[in-house]
């Protein structure tokens, strides 16, 4: 467990992490700040930064300990939603970028505001609100206080608190920049854990003979466990359907909700400042993602072989991290924390985004001045942070799985955010109050198959939904006479083409991906 050193090297990171994140965000003598510098980074993001930082945003508490407690549980199979990330993030760059960027937008709601109208942009502002403080901010919270708990001893409270603090010590100074410039140091650090966490558990299952040895025993003891398409008879195929994994319509829903209309994913990609270096970050996080498999589900595989009894599946990488030596534990117990503030200070930025630039600036004034924007903000992430504290644990307390807590609940929501913004994008006729119509369908055919059909996979539930929200849209735009809305947009005038780099690393990634799918399906 802990001692003196392994707290030593994490007060260095803690210290070294804030120190940063003040250095880069300073502001020039005599300069004023305005939004876009501390909501957007002045929309100057470099594309190493872009890519860094997605996967910093994305790879939290809930994907570390949540992911690596399914692998204990399922195994490698659970890994999907990390590969075909990968897809989804070049599909987010080429097809939705253009567009978002084209538009100079702030935040996901002021798109749909500039495409249809207020009424559409308020209601999900505040639905994005409700979701990142109650699913995502508590997440992150819960399950970081939990690891701390598991190899520190620290009450569960207190590791709430002290993650609340100190994701605040380096967000609310510096807006965006400082948190996709830490971002860059975070992730070097997230996968230099997981990594370490892999090779040395192997290294002990393999009784020193090496990690090629410690592989092929796993490989040879649990086989199963290494199985990427899940059999009907499998206890966990209604939460990985088999093939309708990979080729089902609602594994991608889930994908383009999240990383193509997801305020605190997209966010990254709006601070660049063109559309190729926002696509060149993208396609840096698509690598990066090929990775998580290793870094994240593998651990908790092996947790599988060395401590079977584990009481609850999320201690799989906690309990494996204790494996670790001295000075090493503190380290890769430095990386876990960093993932999690980093995630957790990328959340309460975008929750400050969208209520001051979407509800704030609306209800107030339009010609608010820059530095009461940036006020408003600041407050706004120390307010939703501190609700997400006081809720963690009597949300989430009680869940075996935290991971498919998060893939269940925001699938009631998903499919018809996903019908709204491909309409908005990609349909003329679409009108204000079709998508709206869409939105109520996702949320009330979402509750109605979850209580009659509970046995249903949430991701078919999904594909229905979005069905279901899709004809709603249809149905009312015929209504109201099917017609070219002004506001519609003009996609002549947009240019999809990407560089040959693009499309030659695209197609590196797939057959990548298809190998894999080859050689274990």
């Amino acid at each position: 467990m802990f001692n003196t050193l392994d707290w030593i090297i994490v007060g260095f990171y803690c210290v070294g992490i804030v120190s940063l994140a003040t250095y880069v965000s300073r502001a020039k003598s005599g300069e004023e700040r305005s939004a876009e510098d501390y909501f957007l980074a002045g929309r100057t993001l470099p594309w190493w930064a872009i890519g860094a930082s997605l996967i910093a945003a994305n790879i939290s508490a809930e994907q570390i300990i949540g992911m690596s407690g399914q692998g204990f549980v399922v195994g490698m199979a659970i890994a999907v939603w990390e590969l075909t990330a990968a897809i989804a993030l070049i599909i987010m760059a080429k097809y939705f970028l253009p567009l978002f960027l084209e538009k100079k937008i702030y935040t996901m709601p002021q798109f749909l505001e500039q495409r249809f109208d207020k009424r559409v942009s308020l209601v999900l502002s505040f639905f994005w609100l409700i979701v990142y403080i109650f699913i995502n901010l508590t997440s992150v919270l819960w399950l970081g206080s939990l690891a701390i708990n598991a190899l520190t001893g620290l009450d569960l409270f207190y590791g709430l608190v002290l993650l609340a603090i100190f994701s605040l010590a380096y967000s609310l100074s510096g807006g965006l920049k400082a948190v996709a410039m830490t971002d860059a140091v975070q992730v070097v650090l997230l996968i230099f854990g997981g990594l370490a966490v892999s090779f040395i558990a192997l290294n002990i299952i393999s009784e020193s003979n090496g990690v090629i040895e410690g592989m092929r025993v796993v490989m040879n003891e649990m086989p199963e466990k290494f199985d990427m398409v899940l059999s009907a008879d499998n206890p966990s195929y209604k939460d990985l359907p088999g093939v309708w994994i990979l080729l089902g319509l609602g594994v991608w829903i889930g994908h383009f909700f999240y990383w193509g209309f997801n305020q605190y994913i997209t966010q990254r990609a709006l601070a660049a400042k063109d559309i190729k270096e926002a696509q060149k970050g993208v396609m840096f996080a698509a690598y990066l993602k090929l990775l998580m498999p290793v870094v994240i589900v593998l651990p908790g595989i092996c947790a599988a072989i060395l401590f079977p009894m584990l009481e609850k599946s999320d201690q799989a990488y906690p309990t494996m991290m204790s494996l670790l030596p001295n000075g090493l534990l503190g380290l890769t117990f430095a990386a876990l924390i960093a993932a999690i503030v980093s995630s957790l200070a990328s959340m309460s930025n975008s929750i400050s985004t969208i209520f001051t630039m979407d509800i704030y600036k609306y209800f107030k004034n339009e010609n608010v001045s820059q530095s009461n924007l940036i006020q408003v903000g600041r407050i706004t992430v120390i307010v939703s942070v501190l609700i997400a504290t006081l809720v963690a644990q009597p949300l989430l307390g009680s869940f075996e799985s935290i991971f498919q807590y998060i893939q269940n609940f925001t699938g009631y929501f998903s499919p018809g955010i996903v019908v709204i913004f491909l309409v908005a994008l990609f349909w003329k006729k679409a009108t204000s109050m079709s998508v709206l119509v869409a939105a109520l369908i996702s949320l009330i055919a979402s509750i109605l198959i979850s209580i009659n059909f509970p046995e249903l996979p949430f991701i078919h539930r999904m594909t229905i939904v979005f069905v279901l929200s899709a004809l709603g849209c249809i149905v009312t735009t015929h209504l109201q006479g099917y017609k070219d809305q002004v506001k519609a947009i003009d996609l002549s005038t947009v240019n999809f083409s990407t560089s040959k780099a693009f499309n030659l690393n695209t197609i590196i990634i797939i057959y990548a991906l298809v190998c894999i799918y080859v050689a274990f399906a």
